[in-house]
């Protein structure tokens, strides 16, 4: 042993267990120490001497590492004399087993076959020799005081350049994952590309991107409004969270009709309805109405739809303010289906007291809409650093009022949570369709992920009511502010960086590419009280193994689907008419199922064998399509949409089986279509085998060629001769079969 050596083993075997002399102490056997002179220990970032944040040495300190004990006792190095010191210090520690982070007992030990970067060598092994040129024997040298190559580990790279409003929380969070940013982009393929409008605003191949195809079409106000009336037709008291709507111009007439009715059945009903235009946004021309008549068809209306809606009068105040939650929602992934809600949001307060509407206060928009973009220019709205005042709030800072008030803020979130649920497995099947148009099967294309804003409002008994849905919901951890006359300033808003940097952080979290994915098992979980039972019983995350060391602690984002997949599964009727208006479509890049795919789908169900004739069945395609129904980003594109051919798979329905619900009708149709093509697949697959088992051998014949038909199964290497080729006189054919 060298002399520098053995002084280090005996301080080490003199100190108190747990910690070596002269060496900084760690819960985890030193990581993020080593000794001077050899290279540094592999952190779990991959990289020598990087053990992430809160790890390895101090600032200005030169980085150190002990090798992890190995098998045999180092050779006589410094090494190996380190390793028994400290298993002499850890007596509980058994020899030969890596205890270094990121090493389980199963590890093979350091040192041993394969020399895995740390350990001190086989205790047989002596100090290796080199030769000089002179031939004589150089002195002895450390086995790990040689120089090894460094293998870098690669960092997430993402693409920043279309990020826009979102950049500065995107950087934030980048900065604290230690994530390589491209902020003009390049010209090699990034691992993720951060989009702040569509899915379109780049082309890519590859990678990972932060939108969905269709879902800007999709959080529409006409297109949401048609995915939940038809989740409301068929599951009526499921989908109750979001008001009763009328499209216009289309619908008015009905619009009309049925107020009037409601009105006759209850003359105590004096209802307010507010007008919302199909693409605005940030509170843009939406107004109030009282009397329906008064609803402005004229302007860009018929140009430009719009939903009326049954206006919530009695909504939960504080202060006496009226107020919304702007409540942050991952969907992952389409198949499988892949959810995660944030467990902090915003409150965007109004800055006037509220009162019912009447024909005096309609229009004092600071009293009734709580759009952040609107109440800013109040000369009320008040910017809080704190997240328990002011104009916008944490939703826990709310939720903990709440508490303090008597409220049962599990049910709450229990409502909440089933409210992302039911409004995410509505607008998926759209979305199917959008994904399989824009990225096909089989062909190369970038994965998704979407951050989307759930907009919703508090009623007086605490019942959420879903407002919209915010496809681009805003990321900036700024505000502007007037400090003189005409000039603004961004200032820096806590409360937004608060939030969102985590809402940000952890979705990146999720989709790191090179994170190790670990095979989940949802086990069914009993019924309970409230969805969020477990986080206040403060369980650890479903769906997430404890992190890396190295890495943040996830704090935000709550996995909500596929747990609770077994309280919801039921609902997803419309996936399943989906994937048969997918299988008809038959061109690829399209979102309209033509006249020849629904005769297709008639056809191969065996609808037309029930009843319906095809006939019926072009009468019924030609009816519903000229409607128009549902979202398409090529307005020019003819076809029937996935909301048509739901409709017309409920009309089916109905006419098929009578007395029993909407939903049961459209599930026992669904059973009997996927039955007969299932049928139909496993027909066209035997047949397909039969010909790939078909082989027609060759067989030599000095009069002419022969002619050969296919052989029965089982004898797919016999031949089998036409009667005009055998009535000739031949000479003894050769088979290349054995049996022939």
């Amino acid at each position: 042993q060298s002399a520098g050596g053995t002084e280090l083993a005996l301080k080490a075997a003199e100190a108190p267990p747990g910690r070596a002399s002269g060496l900084p102490a760690s819960p985890s056997l030193f990581p993020g120490a080593r000794l001077p002179g050899l290279p540094a220990q592999r952190g779990p970032s991959g990289r020598r001497g990087d053990a992430g944040p809160g790890r390895g040495a101090a600032p200005g300190e030169h980085a150190q590492s002990l090798p992890a004990p190995g098998g045999g006792g180092g050779g006589g190095t410094q090494a190996g004399a380190a390793a028994r010191a400290r298993r002499e210090a850890r007596p509980e520690e058994k020899a030969g087993v890596a205890s270094s982070p990121g090493r389980g007992p199963s590890a093979a030990p350091r040192g041993q076959a394969g020399r895995r970067g740390g350990g001190g060598g086989s205790a047989q092994e002596p100090p290796r020799e080199g030769k000089d040129p002179a031939g004589g024997v150089a002195p002895a040298i450390p086995p790990r005081s040689r120089p090894r190559p460094r293998r870098s580990a690669r960092s997430v790279t993402v693409d920043s350049s279309k990020a826009r409003t979102s950049l500065e929380a995107l950087k934030l969070s980048l900065r604290e994952l230690r994530w390589k940013e491209f902020p003009f982009g390049r010209r090699l393929p990034c691992d993720i590309y951060w989009h702040a409008v569509s899915f379109h605003d780049n082309v890519i191949y590859s990678g990972q991107v932060n939108k969905f195809p269709g879902m800007t079409e999709m959080a529409r106000k006409v297109n949401l409004s048609r995915a939940m009336r038809t989740m409301q037709e068929l599951f009526p008291e499921e989908y109750n969270f979001y008001p009763r709507s009328w499209i216009l111009p289309e619908e008015f007439a009905i619009f009309l009709t049925e107020v009037n009715l409601m009105k006759e059945n209850n003359p105590r009903w004096k209802p307010t309805f507010i007008v919302k235009p199909d693409g605005g946004c940030q509170g843009d021309g939406i107004y109030l109405v009282k009397d329906p008549t008064e609803i402005r068809l004229t302007g860009n209306l018929q140009s430009r739809p719009a939903v009326v809606q049954e206006y919530m009068a009695k909504p939960f105040l504080i202060d006496k303010l009226k107020f919304d939650i702007r409540l942050y929602v991952l969907l992952r992934s389409l198949d499988p289906l892949e959810v995660y809600v944030a467990k902090d949001g915003l409150c965007r307060f109004c800055t006037e007291p509220y009162q019912e509407p009447s024909l005096k206060n309609l229009h004092q928009v600071y009293m009734h809409l709580t759009n952040y973009s609107l109440n800013i220019h109040s000369g009320n709205f008040v910017h809080s650093d704190s997240g328990n005042t002011g104009s916008k709030r944490t939703f826990s800072s709310v939720l903990g009022k709440l508490a303090c008030g008597g409220v049962d803020i599990r049910k709450v979130w229990s409502d909440i949570i089933s409210l992302v649920i039911k409004t995410v497995i509505a607008i998926v099947p759209d979305l199917k369709v959008f994904h399989q148009s824009d990225i096909p099967a089989g062909k190369p294309g970038p994965s998704c992920f979407q951050i989307l804003g759930f907009d919703i409002l508090l009623m007086k008994n605490l019942k959420p009511i879903l407002l919209e849905v915010n496809a681009n919901p805003s990321m900036k951890i700024e505000h502007e502010q007037e400090v003189s006359p005409g000039v603004t300033h961004n200032i820096p808003s806590p409360v937004d960086e608060e939030v969102k940097v985590a809402v940000i952080r952890d979705t990146l979290r999720l989709v790191d590419p090179f994170k190790e994915k670990k095979k989940q098992k949802y086990h069914e979980q009993p019924d309970k009280e409230s969805f969020f039972e477990e986080e206040l019983e403060n369980k650890p995350e479903l769906g997430e193994s404890p992190p890396p060391e190295a890495e943040p602690p996830t704090i935000c984002l709550k996995e909500v689907f596929p747990k609770y997949a077994k309280q919801f599964s039921y609902l997803r009727l419309v996936e399943r008419i989906a994937a048969l208006f997918i299988r008809f479509l038959g061109v690829k890049g399209t979102t309209k199922l033509g006249p020849t795919g629904f005769r297709m789908f008639i056809r191969n169900s065996k609808i037309s064998n029930s009843g319906f004739s095809m006939a019926a069945g072009d009468i019924l395609y030609i009816d519903i399509t000229r409607r128009g129904i549902g979202p398409s980003v090529d307005q020019r594109e003819a076809g029937m949409s996935l909301q048509a051919f739901v409709e017309a798979i409920c009309f089916l329905a109905q006419r098929r089986y009578k007395s029993l619900s909407l939903h049961e009708q459209v599930e026992l149709l669904l059973d009997f279509c996927e039955y007969n093509l299932a049928v139909l697949d496993e027909k066209r697959l035997a047949c397909s085998r039969s010909l790939s088992g078909t082989q027609a051998t060759l067989v030599t014949c000095p009069q002419g060629r022969l002619q050969l038909s296919p052989a029965k199964p089982g004898f797919a290497n016999v031949p089998r001769l036409r009667k005009s080729c055998l009535d000739r006189p031949q000479p003894a054919m050769q088979s290349q079969s054995s049996r022939g």
